[in-house]
């Protein structure tokens, strides 16, 4: 438990650098050594060993190096991938305001992907309070993927302005189809200048979420929040949605309320009926963007560094990546089987990726629920009325129309038209015309399994580390010796060999460190570039209190000696202007019995004053004799 009797080997270290990178924390990391070891006491070092170790090597960069850390870490990113894309904004100071990156990847990924777009702000991600925001799409799977990075000073209309900007020249001016954000003022007017031809969509999750602590000082509030979302969910025409919002603020007493006034007046930017017409690859809510933000402050603190940050974005990537490839691989080895008879469902099955099978396999089974009935009809041109039973008393109908000519079938719902999926009503109704075989456009590309896509052969941008030659040379040999052990363990015998080889080579290495030790030189002549990476700084000595002033040469020390000897005289000559000298003479007299008596006292005083004033000549050059008796037996006085 001494501190001098505590170190962290090479492979402590080398095991703590990257369980940082990977954005482990150091408690699990120091978990991981005591299990590893079988104990606490097994391990010759604490927890707060570890934390000190990331504190000083890993995380220590100052705010001056910050930023330049920062910089070279793009120019690192272009120098491996020329797609890399960064933009930076500075202040007068060369401080930074704003930053967009985007790597060769994501790019790529907006070709296929970039038609619907979230974008959301997170705070608390670094020491500058700098804000996080983050461009997300969804991928043929319906997965998350990250199309771009971005940290603001500020949540200002210019700097919303410049950020799009940025964004669309890094995706070479194409602007997407949807845009969703949640409640900004600043985003909304910036887009509108920026993407005018862009359908902008406000989180609907935000809006509901806001209904409590808006409406909770009416009564009976909770009833209000179900109503409005029923109003809000179950509106099937725009005409519908007007006259239940009027009755539901009638009957609620809601009519001068300010805050509902003013979501009536922008509902054609968050009510579902007036967006499901386009396509949003069924995202409503800025949620993806938040759960990308969840994954960051997993590993990031409002006192990390801008380097950190990017390199969790980093990692961000690299788990997207990785989920991407993992389901890609999945959807070329395996199948999911049907779960009906119907070819529709197989034609799904042959195209889609699994995950969007899946979708499509559930509104099958919706399709259940569903009871068709044929309205009216004429030249091939039919209406149906589909009644769907949600509960045991609750049937919602919906209005599904058939054309046989164009083989086209559209539901009231939009769920095709907004997510890219036949809902149960169409496909009831295609049941309803025996219809096998649905019409190519009802297959979207979008989801395909079947595309080659140009972003799945490009790697994420990852930042290697900068490590020291001693730390290269040792992974390179861990990572060796990692098969040599594999194979000696698989029998006692191979575990004696190898043990003998380990003991012949620590020999061998210990009699040429030996036959090294000593000074050795260095000179222009064979220097070369391995023998400088060896170069070792000198031990650091570590001192108590204020460290010393430093070392002069024996000149500058002569030359303060003499400055110093010329004050101490110049002040003497002033001293003795103001002072009187005073000279004291003491004889001592030892008589036999070893008492000591004062036989004689003199005391020459002298008027410094008269020598510096000649007008003053009393007590010029006169000396002044007192006699002091020798006291009598008993007397303790001194006498004049």
């Amino acid at each position: 438990m001494l501190k001098q009797h505590r170190e962290l080997s090479m492979s402590i270290r080398r095991t703590i650098e990257n369980n940082e990178e990977a954005g482990i924390r150091p408690s699990k990391t120091y978990q991981s050594f005591v299990a590893a070891a079988g104990g606490h006491r097994e391990l010759n070092f604490i927890e707060k060993d570890v934390r000190n170790y990331i504190t000083r090597e890993v995380r220590n960069v100052s705010e001056q190096e910050d930023a330049k850390e920062f910089g070279k870490y793009f120019l690192r990113m272009k120098e491996k991938n020329p797609n890399f894309f960064f933009e930076l904004q500075l202040e007068e100071d060369q401080s930074i305001k704003l930053a967009f990156w985007a790597d060769a990847r994501s790019r790529a990924a907006f070709e296929y992907f970039g038609d619907v777009i979230s974008f959301d702000t997170t705070y608390n991600t670094n020491r500058y309070n700098l804000v996080c925001g983050s461009f997300v799409g969804v991928n043929h799977h319906g997965q998350s993927t990250l199309l771009g990075c971005s940290l603001m000073k500020n949540e200002e209309i210019e700097s919303f302005k410049w950020l799009f900007q940025s964004w669309l020249r890094c995706m070479g001016g194409n602007a997407p189809k949807g845009f969703l954000t949640d409640q900004c003022a600043s985003m909304k007017r910036a887009l509108e200048a920026c993407m005018p031809t862009t359908v902008h969509r406000w989180c609907i999750w935000h809006i509901m979420k806001k209904i409590p602590s808006k409406l909770n000082g009416y009564k009976g509030h909770a009833d209000i929040e179900q109503e409005m979302s029923q109003v809000v969910w179950n509106s099937h025409s725009k005409d519908s949605f007007d006259r239940n919002w009027n009755d539901f603020l009638l009957n609620f007493g809601l009519v001068d309320n300010k805050w509902l006034s003013d979501l009536y007046e922008d509902r054609h930017i968050w009510v579902p009926i007036y967006l499901d017409h386009h396509f949003w690859a069924g995202m409503r809510s800025t949620q993806r963007s938040e759960s990308m933000h969840s994954f960051f402050n997993k590993y990031i603190t409002r006192n990390s560094s801008l380097i950190q940050f990017v390199k969790q974005y980093d990692n961000c990537l690299g788990s997207r990546e990785q989920a991407e490839r993992e389901s890609d691989a999945a959807d070329f080895h395996t199948v999911i089987p049907c779960a009906t008879k119907s070819c529709i469902e197989a034609q799904f099955q042959d195209a889609y990726t699994h995950a969007k099978f899946r979708e499509v396999q559930a509104q099958f089974r919706g399709k259940a629920n569903c009871i068709t009935r044929l309205k009216n009809s004429a030249l091939g041109y039919s209406v149906y009325e589909v009644g769907e039973q949600v509960s045991s008393s609750i049937f919602n109908k919906f209005v599904v129309t058939y054309d046989s000519v164009a083989a086209e079938v559209k539901c009231h719902c939009l769920l095709f038209e907004s997510r890219g999926i036949l809902c149960r009503h169409a496909l009831s109704v295609l049941s309803f015309e025996q219809v096998s075989q649905v019409s190519p456009r009802y297959i979207l590309e979008r989801w395909s399994k079947k595309v080659k896509r140009r972003h799945t052969h490009i790697k994420s941008s990852h930042d290697e580390p900068l490590m020291e030659p001693r730390s290269k040379r040792f992974d390179q040999l861990v990572f060796r010796s990692q098969n040599i052990c594999e194979f000696a363990s698989e029998s006692e015998e191979l575990t004696a060999i190898l043990h003998r080889a380990y003991d012949n080579i620590m020999a061998e290495m210990e009699a040429l460190k030996a036959k090294r030790k000593g000074t050795s030189s260095l000179s222009h002549e064979d220097a070369n570039l391995e023998s400088v990476n060896e170069l070792q700084s000198p031990p650091r000595i570590r001192t108590r209190g204020r460290p010393k002033n430093r070392l002069g040469s024996k000149l500058e020390k002569q030359i303060a000696n003499a400055t110093k000897k010329k004050k101490t005289k110049v002040l003497s000559e002033v001293k003795v202007m103001f002072f009187k000298f005073v000279a004291i003479e003491f004889i001592f007299l030892v008589n036999s019995l070893g008492n000591v008596c004062v036989l004689y006292f003199q005391i020459n005083l002298f008027d410094a004053a008269s020598a510096a004033h000649s007008n003053c000549s009393q007590y010029q050059g006169h000396v002044m004799s007192y006699q002091f008796r020798v006291p009598a037996a008993g007397d303790n006085s001194l006498g004049v």
